[in-house]
């Protein structure tokens, strides 16, 4: 097939790399060009923008960073739905607003455009290794028709309903994994001050009733001090914010959500923005 792909960042990367393994002809577009530059390298075309991306595509993938580039990169004379042909399916692949992938869906399906929401989970690693959660919203027999490709990238892939339910499904996960790394960093401060060598903890706690996927993946990193970016903060707090604001529109208060929020933000306040997600534990460090 002849696919497009706009956002070669620390996942978006990985993603191209399977897509054009398992054969297809990927034309890809990103506003630093020097990142694409091993995709290239591996038979990538590289665009001159998002509607040239489009031209190129019969199924068009998104990941950037936030709504606001979500927004950029499909509307605007060289935006994605400028380009794109009836018939062609786009896929935005971003954690971003659930009213944003409604917005994109009507305005795709306005000229003969097919449109999923499939944010993912799993970070660096599942898009190195193929195996993300994806969770999709839209028409199901589109999902139907892009289901292959989604197999390319991911395990776990759900169907979870209209425009917008991919997004609010991954508003899901990020509640549950914002308190989550406040558990694994207190455990492992209180490991240390406990005399505990902590990689045996691990041993002990990780496959018992409170291992995750955070606990298993990133309390080795933060161990080793590594807080390289699987994920970065700075794109953490943009998805926190955004559940909060679909939280307080639905009457619902989540004071784990609001009190992880507060804490990463004071992270990034102290220029931590960049760094991954387990990075946490410098709030307890201070």
């Amino acid at each position: 097939m002849k696919i497009g792909f706009i956002g070669t960042g620390v996942m978006g990367n990985s993603l191209v790399k399977h897509l054009l393994q398992a054969g297809h002809e990927v034309a890809i577009y990103t506003r630093t060009a020097k990142k694409a530059e091993n995709l290239v390298a591996l038979g990538a075309k590289l665009m001159e923008s998002p509607r040239q991306a489009a031209e190129h595509a019969e199924t068009l993938f998104t990941m950037v960073g936030y709504p606001s580039d979500v927004e950029q990169v499909y509307f605007g004379d060289n935006g994605i739905l400028a380009g794109a042909k009836q018939g062609t399916v786009v896929v935005d692949m971003t954690t971003s607003q659930p009213k944003l992938a409604q917005r994109i869906y009507e305005a795709a399906k306005d000229q003969g455009v097919k449109s999923l929401d499939a944010p993912v989970s799993g970070g660096d690693i599942g898009a190195q290794n193929g195996t993300l959660s994806i969770m999709v919203g839209g028409e199901e027999v589109v999902f139907q028709e892009v289901l292959p490709l989604f197999e390319l990238l991911g395990q776990n892939i759900v169907y979870q309903g209209a425009a917008g339910a991919g997004q609010h499904t991954k508003m899901c996960n990020q509640i549950i994994i914002a308190s989550n790394m406040v558990g694994v960093c207190e455990s492992l401060i209180y490991a240390k001050k406990a005399g505990l060598d902590p990689e045996q903890v691990l041993r002990s706690i990780s496959s018992g009733a409170a291992g995750s996927w955070s606990l298993s993946n990133l309390a080795p990193r933060i161990i080793n001090g590594d807080f390289e970016p699987g994920f970065y903060i700075k794109h953490f707090i943009k998805d926190m914010k955004i559940a909060a604001e679909e939280a307080e529109a639905m009457g619902l208060e989540l004071p784990g959500l609001r009190q992880s929020l507060r804490m990463y933000e004071s992270l990034a306040d102290k220029g931590y923005g960049d760094n991954g997600t387990q990075a946490l534990i410098k709030y307890y460090e201070k």
